[in-house]
């Protein structure tokens, strides 16, 4: 089996992702990484706590490595210090949990394109629609942590991403947020050995951006 580290969110995409790598026979995941603002020590756009990424990990038996970004971070800057992670990581494969945009893809190909790691794309070019409904079933469980307001209305945060999301959710909102019209937390599903205790606290608006607070074993305040 080949030693593969993983690309983490604490989002239904890359806890899928990790579910496709344990099912498949040639890759062992040993690490997940993860960017966290260094200012809010939370995970950039999911605005997940450091505590939540933790007990993910713990969740999915998986130890994960926080790489600490500045607020408002330029795009040098942040391929600066993806540049140093890379550099010291001994690992061959490194895997994502993109769906269909090519210039990301693209961009992960080539920031890695001079280094011995190959990138792998396990949910590549699945249907989005089809995608979200096998997530569902299979007993993944999210929770909506933020919404782009410019793409779906605010009202959205907080909520489960279930079948009745999908339902609700506008005809121009991919199912799976990918273009970001939304992004989740993972609490509960196949790829951990145990599912998380989630509450929900105060919701407050960055910009378009409207978030939900999300705290372990009713630790919001």
């Amino acid at each position: 089996m080949k030693p593969i580290w993983l690309s983490w969110s604490s989002g239904k995409d890359s806890a899928w992702t990790l579910y496709q790598l344990q099912k498949n026979p040639h890759y062992q995941v040993k690490q997940l990484f993860t960017t966290v603002n260094a200012q809010f020590q939370r995970a950039a756009m999911h605005g997940t706590s450091i505590e939540i990424l933790k007990a993910q990990a713990h969740a999915a038996g998986v130890p994960v490595q926080l790489i600490e970004i500045p607020d408002q971070c330029d795009n040098a800057t942040y391929q600066q210090i993806m540049k140093t992670f890379v550099s010291k990581t001994n690992v061959g494969h490194m895997a994502f949990g993109d769906l269909f945009l090519e210039d990301i893809k693209q961009y992960r190909e080539d920031s890695l394109a001079n280094t011995p790691i190959t990138p792998v794309f396990p949910l590549w070019q699945q249907d989005t629609k089809q995608l979200a409904v096998r997530m569902i079933e299979a007993g993944l469980k999210a929770i909506l942590t933020c919404v782009d307001t410019q793409q779906l209305p605010a009202e959205f945060v907080g909520r489960a991403f279930d079948l009745s999301l999908l339902k609700d959710l506008p005809k121009n909102v991919d199912p799976c947020g990918e273009r970001g019209e939304f992004h989740t937390c993972v609490y509960d599903g196949p790829m951990f050995r145990e599912g998380l205790r989630l509450d929900l606290g105060v919701t407050h608006t960055v910009g378009q951006f409207h978030f939900v607070e999300v705290c372990l074993n009713k630790g919001c305040r």
